[in-house]
Order: C-alpha cells, then structure tokens, then sequence
C-alpha cells in the first residue's frame, strides 16, 4: 500500500514538473552550445551540469570563462548568484516535516529555482511528501544534464542562439514562476526594488554583485512590507 502511495506521489510531482522540463531543455541545449564554444567538451558539460546543477551560475561562469580557468572568480560567481538558495532552502525546511534528515539533506542537493517554486505551491494544497519532490527533482535534473550534453554536441549545428531565440528561454520561466507568486501591488514594489538595484548596480560596479544586490533589495522590501501589514493587523 506504501508502495502503490510513494508511486502515486512521484508520478505526480513528475506531471508537476512536465511543462517547466519543456522549459529548461532550450535553455540545457542554450549552455551546451555555448559551453562547447568555450573549449569545453561535451563530456565535461555534462559533468558540469551534472555537479553544479545551477543554470544561472553556469551561464555566469561562461561569461567569464577563461584558459586557464580563474577557479576563484568562478566559484566567487557562483557563490552570488546561488546565494539565494539559502532563502530558498529556508522557505523548504518549514514544509519538509515528512522528510527524514538525511532525504532532506539530499532533496536540498537538487534544489534549483524550478523546484523550490512548484514545492512552494503544492505545500499551499496538500503535505509536501519525499516522493513527491523526488518525482520533480529526478526528471528536471536529468532533462538538464541531458540537454546540456546535447548542446555541446549540437552546438555546430545550433549555430548562434539568439537568431533561433532561444536566448529568451530563460527569463521566459522565470517570468512564469514569479507571476505564480503574484499577490498585487506589494510583489510589484518587491520587483521594482530588485529590477532597480540590480540595474544600477551592474552599470556601476563590475562583476556579478548586481545579483546579490537585486535579492538584497528584495528582500529588503518585502521586509518593510511584511512588517506594514503586521502592524496594520494590530491596530
């Protein structure tokens, strides 16, 4: 009976993640093309992926890759940009009572921002379970990894990303899953904020700060509009 349940739980979170795998495979054979372009081999795209397993970091790392690499000014990259997971895996934890420490350690290991946002919205309906969130993770993480490979080896093929528009694949999800999230003029103020100090920042400090300053400056907002309303509740 367990069985036939944990099935049912990963089969749903698969068919919860289906259309956002539909996503993030343009955007897998985007970096592959892109990675290979650098010298990178399709093996080691695939390896990439397969440990970093964070779009956005790896297309940072790409914007400042070098031979020989700067290990360093990468992983400092990656650092920013995956910062947020932090929040994200903060948000997680008060919704994982069913996961035993060690799934939930793991389930944190394939944390991406696809996930945590479909996690976030079954936790509103019904008990986050470990099934559930491997039938996400298992499917989004090979799709990516896959893509990724086959992008490199496609990547002659693909030719320059932009002219298919397949550049766009990326902030395209990331538009879907913050509009998820919308709940009015507050989610807009938060965004504003973020928009605003990520673009100033990156017009004048170089490097990738723009993105801590971005979440910072969100965070910041919803702080202040957090506090607002549980003032207004007690008055």
């Amino acid at each position: 009976m367990q069985t036939k349940m944990r099935s049912r739980e990963f089969l749903g979170g698969m068919a919860a993640i289906a259309p956002l795998i539909a996503a993030v495979v343009p955007i897998g054979l985007v970096f592959g093309a892109v990675a290979a372009t650098k010298g990178l081999s399709p093996v080691e795209v695939a390896l990439m992926s397969a440990l970093v397993f964070a779009g956005g970091s790896q297309f940072v790392a790409m914007d400042i890759w070098t031979h020989p690499a700067a290990w360093t000014g990468l992983g400092f990259a990656a650092l920013l940009v995956n910062i947020r997971h932090v929040l994200m895996s903060a948000s997680l934890a008060t919704k994982m009572d069913g996961f035993s420490p060690a799934s939930r350690v793991t389930s944190m290991l394939f944390l991406a921002d696809e996930i945590w946002a479909m996690a976030e919205f079954r936790s509103r309906a019904a008990k986050l379970t470990p099934a559930w969130f491997a039938g996400l993770a298992t499917p989004f993480y090979l799709a990516w990894v896959l893509s990724g490979l086959a992008g490199a080896v496609l990547g002659a093929f693909l030719g320059d990303p932009v002219t298919l528009g397949l550049d766009f694949a990326f902030p395209a999800v990331f538009i879907v899953l913050i509009m998820g999230f919308w709940k009015g003029p507050q989610t807009g103020a938060v965004l504003a904020a973020s928009g605003a100090a990520a673009v100033a920042t990156q017009h004048f400090i170089p490097g990738v700060w723009y993105i801590a300053a971005g979440a910072l400056a969100g965070l910041l907002v919803a702080l202040a509009g957090g506090r607002r309303e549980a003032a207004e509740a007690l008055s």
